[in-house]
């Protein structure tokens, strides 16, 4: 979900690059050559291994060079940025050999230490410990989450995909928009996972779709719907799908409990038992999602997220993979559920030695699965974030009857316009946003990796989320809207729109003003175009069943 959507650091900090501009450094780092055979990555390859406790290293290195008292050790790294300083970004850089590394996944570490670093102007900014990838297409930050003020020594830790046509690899080192003192050691990069030496083959014969519907519409819903509400939505708006979350709230930043997840999820199921029969009576498949897995922590929007713990503990792996038998086991036999979606937009910022990345854990997800019910539709999203760009990296699972998922905010800058920004000027589309025009030319092409994946592997594809806020300038969400949609339709794709009768500020039933929070009299743009797609709609086939005599 993305309500005041917590978007990725990878795919924002682009716009904020300022004195180190990634472009720019890039053009800067011939010079640094690592020591790296020109063969492709192996597993468990030691890419970087440095103590900097000997000169041995330092020409590998661009940036200044300078060093204090090491962790357990002599010496390490320093990187200083003083107030008032020319250049409030210092960093140190090493070039990474990209053409050995495409289709890797790197394991990162270091010791770092911070004295009186200053508050992050933004939440990308801070001490940086980080790779800059860079394809030719795109731009990715995977970096370690790190904290400002003063601490001790204590372990920072980075995972990233190198994308197979991946033009140029750089990790990084130091401050970026803070100022103070931080310092490195024992920094060290491990091919956690080689790239595939060959991709899976298309599935044969007709894409599995889970339903014979010529198309699911429909929309993502908040928990705590009713009656009334599914009526509306199935019945007088002819959806046929919602997308039900079972979603947990917290401080953003915080970790969830483990302690109390049990008794949660039950307290959320039971909604969902409630809801069901109305949803068989109205028509409406359910795709449910999963969108707080154990061991997730709190995003900014204060919802628990598909992160943290639960790529860093081999337990909480256990855990996820057990829920999910409880949840298959309850729903086997229900009618009206369409299909499992494992987790909502997984992020994998550091995947511990030992636990599953998000493909492995998903893969081992599915096959428990499939034990309990052979045939239930299996929902994955790619990480980061589920964008459509990520899917451009993945592969599909080897557990027949899955369906794979994007949601598309894209971009972002547009979409969630004044959720946490209220302070930037609005943006229109179609229209140039942040120096690049946005029409649905450009949104095809963002769109593009999840019909190449569709293409190459012969799956079918569901748009689980999409959006753009309400408050939009000039009518900008409906136009956004509506060639979105027919971009999912030229494909055939399955959508479910973000979001009914959950949170005001994505509503189709509410008008452009923001400080309105009523619902209008009459329908707006926004919810005219969902139902004249939703009225293109077939219902279920037990719906015919209910109207035999």
């Amino acid at each position: 979900m993305r309500t005041a959507h917590c978007i990725s650091v990878l795919r924002r900090w682009p716009q904020h690059l300022d004195a180190w501009a990634i472009l720019t450094l890039i053009g800067l780092f011939g010079l640094g050559v690592q020591h790296v055979a020109a063969e492709p990555a192996t597993q468990g390859q030691t890419i970087v291994d440095a103590d900097f406790e000997s000169a041995v290293s330092e020409p590998q290195w661009q940036g200044e060079l300078r060093y204090g008292a090491g962790f357990e050790s002599a010496r390490a790294l320093h990187v200083e940025s003083r107030a008032g300083a020319a250049g409030g970004s210092p960093s140190v850089r090493m070039r990474l050999p990209a053409e050995t590394l495409r289709g890797s996944t790197l394991r990162g570490s270091a010791m770092v230490r911070a004295e009186g670093v200053s508050a992050k102007p933004n939440s990308w900014n801070g001490i940086k410990f980080m790779l800059a990838i860079e394809t030719p297409d795109r731009k990715l930050w995977p970096q370690a989450a790190l904290d400002t003020g003063t601490f001790a020594w204590k372990r920072a830790v980075l995972s990233a995909k190198i994308p197979a046509d991946a033009t140029a690899v750089i990790l990084m080192l130091g401050l970026e928009q803070v100022t103070g003192r931080v310092w490195f050691d024992n920094v060290k990069l491990v091919v956690a996972k080689p790239p595939l030496t060959a991709k899976p083959a298309a599935a044969p014969g007709l894409a599995y779709k889970g339903h014979d519907l010529p198309r699911l519409r429909g929309a993502m819903i908040g928990p705590r719907i009713d009656e009334n509400g599914l009526r509306t939505l199935g019945r007088d708006w002819n959806a046929n799908l919602i997308r039900w979350q079972l979603i947990r709230h917290g401080r953003p930043g915080q970790p969830s409990s483990l302690a109390d997840y049990d008794a949660w999820l039950e307290g959320e199921l039971q909604r969902l038992d409630a809801a069901l029969p109305w949803c068989e009576r109205y028509g409406i498949y359910v795709a449910v999602d999963l969108h707080s897995p154990p061991g997730g922590k709190s995003t900014v929007s204060g919802y628990v997220g598909s992160d943290d713990r639960l790529f860093t503990d081999r337990a909480v792996q256990d855990k996820f993979v057990d829920v999910w038998r409880a949840i298959t086991r309850r729903y086997k036999d229900a009618r009206p559920i369409w299909g499992f979606d494992l987790a909502n937009e997984p992020v994998e910022e550091f995947v511990e030695e030992g636990c599953d990345d998000w493909h492995g854990l998903a893969e081992r997800t599915a096959r428990a699965i499939r034990e309990i019910d052979p045939q239930r539709t299996i929902i994955v999203e790619a990480p980061p974030w589920g964008s459509p760009e990520s899917l451009a990296d993945f592969t599909p699972l080897a557990v027949p009857n899955v369906v794979y998922s994007a949601h598309m905010y894209v971009p972002h800058r547009f979409t969630h316009q004044g959720v946490h920004d209220r302070d930037q000027p609005p943006v229109m589309y179609p229209g140039e946003i942040d120096g690049r025009v946005w029409d649905k030319a450009a949104l095809r092409t963002a769109l593009q990796p999840v019909a190449d994946f569709q293409r190459a592997y012969n799956v079918h594809i569901y748009m689980g989320e999409f959006s753009a806020i309400r408050w939009a300038p000039g009518g900008s969400a409906g136009r956004y809207l509506r060639d979105v949609i027919e971009i999912f339709e030229e494909h055939g794709w399955d959508w479910s729109y973000h979001a009914f009768r959950e949170w005001s500020g994505w509503s189709v039933e509410h008008g452009p003003d923001r400080n309105d929070t009523q619902p209008t009299a009459e329908p707006t743009d926004r919810q005219l175009l969902l139902r004249e797609w939703f009225g293109r709609n077939d219902k279920p086939a037990w719906m015919a069943e209910k109207r035999k005599p």
